[in-house]
């Protein structure tokens, strides 16, 4: 019985893609007494690796959280797969803003100790002995009100590019850091004021609340469901928008545009800017934000010794790093001497710039079709190499290059060479090489767009 991935990311995404279906991403939590975590575990990735669902998925004594992607087609069996269990039962499941069919590539389920790491050892308080929840036009009115202290639960890459006016915004690396933080701040204001938090969907909260009501604040609410159902609500019942920025989420995305304001900075030229972005150096991966201009002269690295570890031949970039922690070992979120307009804890008051020609009601739906994947660049010369695996590409097409670091990147077609000499048009078998400004990788694959509509 399978009870783990056999597909690559890679094969995973080009599955995806032949399919042409809609996905959605989705994320839910539950608190919960479970009493075999493994086995709870084993079942749902039975029922869900044949919806072909994909996901990170913690379990625990204490509950579950996922962040999924999901078949638009199969929803509500996926839906079915939770309403077994009667602490699931009419769960709310976050939708995100914004659609990516590549956010998660693999379902991965991991047994934990707990569902958040918390760092708390304190049994004695109940975690069901939440905050009040509110809905996104009370969080709005109790905003409003002067009685009220609003504090973001997020870590400081979060709060960075997005985060509800006047709140406060710990600079921490994760969950745990800010719970003793805030409520040192707080300990004069336990009775008479308004104890407001937010996070991303609302589980650090969950926790966070019975934590603070254990310590004795007489007056605490919560965000339902988090910035995720907040920016739902607003859509959806025309409501003002009192967070401003992007909301980061933990997927390919890294980011949900909920206002075109733009409250932080590029880390490496102070340029108006929040797309986050992860250093090619595999012996760095550093979590920062990069402008385009950045990102293209520096080839997505955070520093110049990054730039110059990647330009080496890969047996002595595996040399620098042997008995290093890497990858997704590696957990250094945007702090580092290296960048110069780095402002953790310290938030601007008002935005630095707008988006161009973003408008979180409408969704841009591209219809692409996979060509090849990347087999070379030649740094000096910025020439990139592909093989074509599938279909025909021709001068004049619009192409993405699409790629973990890389992200995604439109061109079009104006030269093409086939074994060093220009053609008109490449067929499947040919390897390909053209200019490109930017760096690809071996992960990066290359898609012929078909078609661009914008919905409402």
């Amino acid at each position: 019985m399978q009870l783990y991935n056999t597909l690559s990311a890679e094969e995973r995404a080009q599955l995806i893609d032949e399919a042409g279906k809609e996905r959605l991403t989705l994320s839910f939590y539950a608190y919960a007494k479970i009493e075999d975590p493994k086995k709870f575990r084993d079942e749902l990735f039975i029922a869900w690796n044949a919806l072909d669902a994909l996901g990170r998925i913690y379990v625990a004594h204490e509950g579950i959280n996922a962040q999924m992607s999901v078949p638009a087609d199969q929803f509500e069996a996926f839906r079915n797969t939770l309403e077994v269990y009667d602490f699931m039962k009419g769960i709310r499941l976050n939708v995100a803003v914004e659609q990516d069919d590549h956010s998660f590539l693999k379902l991965t389920i991991k047994v934990r100790h707990k569902i958040v790491a918390d760092g708390l050892n304190d049994d004695s308080f109940d975690v069901t002995n939440k905050g009040i929840h509110l809905k996104a036009q009370e969080f709005n009115n109790l905003l409003e009100d002067p009685n009220t202290i609003v504090v973001d639960f997020r870590n400081h890459y979060e709060s960075e590019v997005g985060h509800f006016q006047g709140a406060i915004t710990p600079d921490v690396e994760n969950f745990r850091e800010s719970l003793p933080i805030i409520n040192e701040q707080l300990q004069d204001f336990k009775e008479d004021k308004n104890l407001l938090m937010y996070c991303t969907g609302g589980i650090r909260c969950e926790k966070a609340s019975a934590y603070f009501k254990h310590q004795g604040f007489n007056n605490v609410f919560q965000l339902e469901g988090g910035i995720i159902e907040y920016t739902r609500q607003i859509k959806e019942e025309g409501i003002e928008s009192k967070f401003i920025g992007k909301n980061f989420v933990f997927d390919h995305r890294l980011g949900e545009r909920i206002t075109d304001d733009i409250i932080s900075q590029c880390h490496q030229c102070g340029k108006p800017c929040d797309n986050h972005t992860n250093c090619a150096n595999d012996a760095c991966h550093l979590l920062f934000i990069q402008c385009d201009e950045c990102k293209a002269i520096m080839e997505n690295c955070c520093s110049t010794e990054c730039l110059e570890i990647i330009h080496l031949p890969l047996e002595e970039q595996l040399q620098l790093r042997k008995g290093l922690q890497v990858g997704n070992k590696v957990f250094r979120k945007g702090k580092s001497d290296a960048l110069k307009f780095k402002n953790s804890g310290d938030l601007p008051v008002k935005p630095l710039g707008k988006a161009a020609g973003k408008n979180i009601r409408k969704k841009i739906t591209v219809k692409k079709v996979l060509l090849g994947k990347a087999e070379h660049y030649y740094t000096k010369s910025k020439i990139a190499q592909f093989l074509i695996e599938n279909k025909e590409l021709s001068v004049g097409d619009k192409v993405l290059i699409s790629g973990p670091t890389t992200g995604e990147q439109e061109i079009t077609m104006t030269e093409i060479f086939v074994n060093g000499s220009p053609c008109e048009t490449a067929k499947k078998g040919d390897q390909i090489t053209f200019e490109l400004p930017f760096r690809v990788r071996l992960s990066d694959k290359l898609y012929k767009i078909l078609q661009a509509s914008e919905n409402a």
